[in-house]
């Protein structure tokens, strides 16, 4: 026996929170069992390693894994005999203890500039402390001769864990989810089978990423680009490619059919009118441990998908003008931000080609949703775009303005119909002209008919009052800067926004412009007057 139940339980709890989704609740009651009664409920599940204070619970179970790991080692070296799944415990033990030793190190020699190549330093000591726990008497472990292997592992795991924090802001409940998401992007939900053999194959799986337009698909692609397992070369001492430059965005709706192949596939010389020469298109640049993301592929006409179809299916594709076969060895991410599904049905989008896309599915929330759910999310998105515009030292400030600027002007009800991309936007117009206007556009056919009923004079008082305080939330979306506009109290403004005209306002019925119908009175026709 290796083990006794106590330890069994912390072993098991620890193999949990190594294999496991570190932004899903489940990794909070491993914690839990892992500390008993030296759990701290005021840690944070969902902490950042990049952080220069670790989370208290984190440091406390790696403490306690390394001390099983070392007395389980004891044991073993003494002929103790291991029961049925113990040595898979201890292989658990071993490889959570180990990482938390290394992490911090590893994660500095990530950040190194310009981005690190060449030997790895690190990688003799993490050989070295494997083998000291896994070559002993009893340890049949075949991690003892895979030490390159479980090196690449810690590096991919702590390279995640940066790229999800960078990209994924917010501990709304919604942005949370989405980290999840991502990290099963990357592991997929059992992360000792990802170890065994899909760290291989992730790479043959696309990604398609939805959500409303300004939700940060693209981000959400980087995160899971930049994290892709790198093989580590233990002759060498090296990885196989370094870390980050290996991601190629390309924007789809911004360009025409031929421009489109020609970035994507390449072509000849002569092929089309301006090749003047032959050139390599993203899927042939692209290496085996790159990624091509492809922006708004609901976009693209049917010709284009049939070629993407073949990339997934065969990852072989030809050069515009050319007939030879090439090869794709990437991972291919996908976004949109229209609904797939629909543009299937109306046959717009090839069945074929959406099921070879959909098999990663994952959807970013609006700002909206995220905010309802944590309305202090705003201030930490502000701080992040405030960096981005005018530098750290200026951030703080320019933040704090920005957030006093929304709480009056826009009030907590705004529905950001831009999402975090309006956000940034109104940051910028913020900082230069101290105040911003949002302006959501209402479709032609609702808006001539309501200016026509306004022009021939047939609508009733309630109902012009009515259309027009829905006019206005239309352009804004928010009751209180309607109200400030129209001089009203905002639960005035919002009793006399009517979601129906609403609905047709903002093209949201599914009706074409045509069909909006607008309530009026009759008019009586004038008095005739009396000749004689």
């Amino acid at each position: 026996m290796l083990f006794t139940e106590a330890e069994s339980t912390l072993a098991r709890a620890v193999g949990q929170l190594g294999a496991g989704n570190p932004f899903l609740p489940e990794r909070l009651e491993a914690e839990r069992a892992a500390l008993g009664e030296a759990f701290d409920p005021a840690g944070t599940l969902w902490h950042s390693p990049d952080e220069p204070v670790p989370a208290p619970n984190v440091v406390r179970i790696a403490a306690r894994a390394t001390a099983l790991a070392d007395a389980a080692r004891v044991r073993l070296a003494a002929g103790a005999r291991p029961r049925a799944g113990e040595i898979a415990l201890y292989e658990d033990l071993v490889l959570y203890a180990l990482y938390e030793r290394h992490q911090g190190a590893l994660f500095a020699w990530f950040r190194a500039r310009p981005a690190p190549a060449g030997r790895v330093p690190l990688f003799p000591r993490v050989r070295r402390h494997l083998a000291h726990y896994l070559d002993v008497r009893g340890c049949a472990s075949p991690l003892r001769h895979q030490a390159a292997h479980v090196f690449a592992g810690y590096y991919q795991v702590r390279r995640a864990f940066h790229h999800i924090h960078a990209n994924i802001l917010g501990e709304s409940a919604p942005a949370r989810r989405l980290r999840a998401a991502v990290w099963q992007s990357i592991f997929t939900r059992d992360g000792r089978r990802y170890r065994r053999a899909l760290y291989a194959r992730m790479g043959d799986v696309a990604t398609l990423v939805t959500g409303p337009s300004g939700t940060g698909k693209e981000l959400v692609a980087r995160a899971i680009g930049l994290a892709r397992y790198i093989p580590f070369d233990a002759d060498r001492g090296a990885f196989a490619e370094p870390a980050g430059g290996a991601f190629f965005p390309l924007n789809l709706s911004a360009l025409s059919p031929t421009l489109i192949e020609s970035e994507l596939f390449g072509h000849r010389r002569g092929a089309f009118t301006g090749a003047l020469e032959d050139r390599q298109g993203w899927f042939e640049v692209c290496p085996a441990l790159g990624t091509v993301f492809l922006d708004e592929i609901g976009e693209v006409d049917a010709a284009i998908q049939v070629k993407l179809l073949r990339v997934l299916q065969t990852r072989t594709f030809q050069r515009l003008g050319d007939t030879t076969d090439r090869q794709f060895s990437g991972k291919l991410i996908a976004a949109t931000n229209r609904d797939l599904r629909q543009a299937l049905g109306a046959g717009r989008f090839r069945e074929d080609f959406y099921y070879r896309l959909c098999a990663d599915l994952l959807v970013t929330p609006s700002l909206a949703e995220r905010l309802r759910d944590t309305p202090g999310e705003l201030r930490t998105l502000l701080r992040a775009i405030a960096r981005r515009v005018a530098g750290d030292e200026e951030a703080d400030d320019i933040a704090a303005e920005a957030e006093a600027w929304i709480a009056e002007h826009l009030g907590p009800d705004y529905a950001w119909p831009g999402n975090v991309r309006e956000l940034e936007q109104c940051v910028r117009n913020l900082v230069i002209r101290g105040t911003y206007k949002p302006q959501r556009p209402v479709p032609v056919g609702a808006r001539a008919q309501f200016l026509d009923a306004v022009a021939t004079g047939t609508l009733s008082v309630d109902a012009l009052i009515r259309h027009y305080c829905t006019w206005v939330y239309a352009l804004t979306g928010s009751y209180s800067e309607t109200a400030r506009r129209l001089g009203l109290d905002p639960r005035t403004a919002r009793d006399r926004v009517d979601p129906a005209w609403l609905a047709a306002l903002q093209g949201a019925d599914g009706k074409p412009e045509g069909e909006v119908s607008w309530p009026t009175r009759r008019v009586p026709a004038a008095p005739r007057r009396a000749t004689g």
